[in-house]
């Protein structure tokens, strides 16, 4: 009798110890006996599919970025990074036209520089590009109490994010330099991550689209572009698109500078367009530089790049290398060239650049009297192996079978040339920033 009692008391006991522990996992906050709190248990939430509806990307510019998302735009130095947010803030304002001709919605914008002066060099490229400077903001110092000190990304957006509720409407927020919201070292993945959380997290709440402008690493050249952002690879990753900038390194004909996606997890990659810098008067006295949009571009960013950049030992220069090894036993049909290149995992479109960097010749083999044939590149003579391209050409250097009887040189037609969209220049009263 006495242990069955016994038995008893040990589950009484038993159950006592496990209500306890439901009891503390569903509180919130636990007292011990002397009444001191103590840190509330950890609860996961966890939500059934079922119950999330299904909603679309609120694009600001569609494919490029969204609300609620943070993006990158990286960059070599002096490609003129700023001056396109500052055109990007200049169409969301003024609900003007966006490089691929569709109409922007019209909403506010928040820009934070710790790198360009407010009134002698942004001001005025946003006067230059149209904007509607009643719906632009400028991020000043921070006041604790009665201390004044430099706004800080780091730190300070907890404040940040109620004064732009207070706005109201705000669709894009630019941080310049994003590095700058990072507290501790910026090549550290983890503390990266951490430091840019609460941008992410800030985008969401407020549901705006966040841009952070970076740099690429000095001597990067040909490598990934999201790989090539300054700092530790989680910018690019954290980001939901990346976005790239840069200018012609060489006086070949052609767009002088590329805007393109680099990554995007929202949508499609690769693309992007042709842009020129042009110098305005705004006021007498006082001129700025405004980008004017030119021609769509296709290809990836590394491909885009690398026609842009000279690269030291990158894929341009080994592409060239390659093509005249493959080239220098003599002609060698497109079709087994392709063939090479994809099993040395060479991008096709950097080996064509290295073909107009070798001066390659392409020529027509025909085969019977059918009209059949096929091409064959060779290399030039050795007084003009090192010539390049005069005008830009549209090839026809694939497998089309065009009627030929005899040899004959490779038919080309020029292209046309690319045609730039001027942004309309409006000049506006000054409001409260004095130039």
């Amino acid at each position: 009798m006495r242990a069955a009692e016994k038995r008893f008391a040990n589950l009484d006991e038993q159950a006592e110890r496990e209500l306890a522990t439901v009891q503390r996992l569903t509180d919130r906050r636990e007292f011990s006996f002397a009444g001191k709190q103590e840190e509330a248990q950890a609860v996961i939430e966890i939500i059934p599919a079922t119950s999330i509806k299904c909603v679309p990307m609120d694009w600001v510019w569609r494919g490029y970025f969204a609300r609620g998302k943070f993006h990158v735009i990286a960059g070599p130095p002096g490609v003129a990074k700023t001056t396109i947010t500052m055109s990007f803030a200049a169409t969301i304002s003024s609900g003007g036209y966006w490089p691929c001709g569709a109409r922007a919605k019209r909403g506010n914008v928040v820009i934070w520089s710790g790198e360009d002066d407010v009134a002698d060099t942004l001001v005025p490229r946003l006067h230059a590009a149209g904007a509607d400077l009643s719906r632009v903001f400028f991020i000043g110092d921070t006041k604790v109490g009665n201390e004044v000190r430099p706004f800080d990304p780091a730190n300070d957006l907890p404040a940040l994010e109620l004064e732009v509720l207070r706005i109201g409407d705000v669709a894009l927020i630019i941080v310049d330099p994003v590095v700058t919201a990072v507290g501790g070292d910026s090549h550290k993945n983890t503390e990266v991550r951490r430091g840019l959380q609460p941008l992410v997290n800030m985008a969401d709440r407020l549901g705006a689209a966040v841009i952070g402008i970076s740099h690429f690493s000095k001597g990067s050249s040909g490598r990934d572009p999201v790989e090539r952002v300054t700092g530790s690879i989680a910018f690019g990753a954290v980001a939901r698109v990346v976005m790239v900038a840069a200018k012609r390194s060489d006086e070949e004909e052609g767009p002088a500078r590329l805007f393109a996606r680099a990554k995007s997890n929202i949508g499609p990659d690769g693309g992007g367009f042709a842009y020129e810098l042009e110098q305005v008067e705004v006021e007498p006295g006082i001129s700025a530089s405004v980008v004017r949009w030119g021609a769509a571009l296709d290809g990836t960013a590394r491909e885009l790049l690398g026609d842009f950049e000279e690269i030291d030992g990158g894929p341009r220069n080994e592409a060239a290398e390659w093509l005249r090894t493959e080239l220098s036993r003599g002609e060698v049909p497109v079709k087994k060239l392709k063939a090479e290149a994809n099993g040395a995992g060479a991008s096709w479109r950097t080996i064509e650049t290295a073909k107009r960097d070798l001066g390659v010749i392409a020529e027509r083999i025909s085969s019977g009297n059918s009209g059949g044939g096929y091409w064959v590149w060779r290399l030039p003579t050795s007084n003009t192996a090192n010539t390049k391209a005069a005008s830009l050409t549209t090839e026809s250097c694939g497998l089309a079978e065009l009627p030929m009887v005899a040899r004959v040189p490779e038919a080309s037609k020029a292209a046309t040339p690319q045609e730039f969209m001027a942004c309309g220049v409006a000049v506006l009263p000054i409001e409260e920033v004095t130039l």
